[in-house]
Parts: structure tokens; sequence; C-alpha cells
């Protein structure tokens, strides 16, 4: 499996209408998680990140808000924000604008905010476009730095190392609450978490408006 664990700056470029990362301003990183809720990991990121005082961004599919409410709003009530990931985690190069629209549509009937992750990270621009005259306010969030979760090749201590090494003030932060990654989400991210406390980086969440 071929990734960039740090985004380089061309496809920032080609997708410079996208939020890559945030001001360095005031020593903030951005830690997000995508796929939740999910009923084992979601708890777990939510104990971790209150045990470290830290606010994170939850970019949620619509099905499982759905499928599993009380936990999307303990995501809410903990003082995270959330944002959507679409209704059915589509890749938006492999699926139609219209249809892509109508599902993104789909899940913020459940998922009230502006943020909006693609799936894969995978989007057109003509469903930028669609998207943001769509949803007032849209800000299409991707990330600077993968931490790797997702991949079943690698360990737990690959993805702290994935996230340490490259970290820095403004960095958007990619994990996953998802069964997939859960093996090495448990392990890194008390790991990353101390990591930012003994750093001195505030972990915030990424603002609605």
């Amino acid at each position: 499996m071929f990734y960039l664990t740090k985004t380089p700056g061309i496809l920032k470029a080609l997708y410079k209408s996208c939020v890559w990362n945030m001001s360095p301003a005031g020593n903030k990183v951005y830690l997000t998680f995508d796929d939740g809720p999910h009923p084992e990991a979601t708890p777990f990121v939510l104990q971790q990140l209150a045990k470290y005082n830290a606010k994170a961004t939850f970019f949620c599919i619509g099905k499982n808000v759905v499928e599993y409410p009380t936990i999307y709003q303990q995501i809410l009530e903990a003082g995270h924000t959330t944002g959507n990931h679409t209704h059915n985690h589509l890749n938006g190069w492999k699926t139609n604008t219209q249809q892509y629209l109508e599902n993104t549509l789909e899940a913020a009937k459940y998922i009230a905010s502006p943020l909006f992750r693609p799936p894969y990270g995978r989007i057109t621009p003509f469903q930028v476009r669609q998207i943001r005259q769509k949803i007032p306010g849209a800000k299409i969030i991707m990330w600077d730095i993968l931490s790797g979760d997702f991949d079943t090749m690698i360990n737990g201590e690959a993805c702290v190392q994935n996230v340490v090494f490259k970290l820095q003030p403004g960095s958007i932060v990619v994990f996953h609450d998802s069964t997939k990654a859960w093996d090495r989400l448990e392990y890194a991210l008390p790991r990353v978490l101390e990591f930012c406390k003994k750093q001195k980086f505030e972990v915030v969440a990424i603002p609605v408006s």
C-alpha cells in the first residue's frame, strides 16, 4: 500500500481551496478521527482525549451516526467538533458528482457541520464547488500528516513515528476510529498525546466557523 504520510506541497497547490493545515500560531495541533462513530474505538478516543484535556475533530460517516447516535452525542457533549464524511464513505473519484452530492447531503441531515472531509481524500474540483454551493459555509478539510493507522502492514509504533517526526504547529493529523485501525490506534493515540504534552503542543479541534 503506497501513501505519503506527509502531504506534498504540489498536492496542496492543486487543491489550494481546501484546508491542509491550520495557522501555526499558538503552538496548536489538530488531531482528527475519520469513519466513526464506532462502538469500541470512539469511546476509547474520547477517554484518551479527556485524559489529556485535548479536543479533536471527528469526521463521521452518516450511516454510523444513524447507527450510534448516543456515541455521536457524546462527541458533541465533550466539546469536540464534527464534520461530514459522506453517508456511505464514497470515493469521489469513482462516484459521479450528483450521487456524491446526494450522499453528502444525506449525511448532513445527521451531522450539522460545515466541515467536510472526502473519504480517502479523493474528490474532484467540481465536487468541491458543488459541496460549497449546497452546504453554507462549507470548508473542505484535508490534512498534512497521515498516521497510517489504517495500514494493516505496519504496527502501532510506526504510526507514532509517522506523527511525531513530522508534527509541527498547525498540523492536521488523521487517525481513524474504526475497526480496521483499532489495533494501531489503541497503541498510537496515547503515545502521540503524551508526546504533545511533553512538547507543550495544545491539542485543539478545528473550529466550525
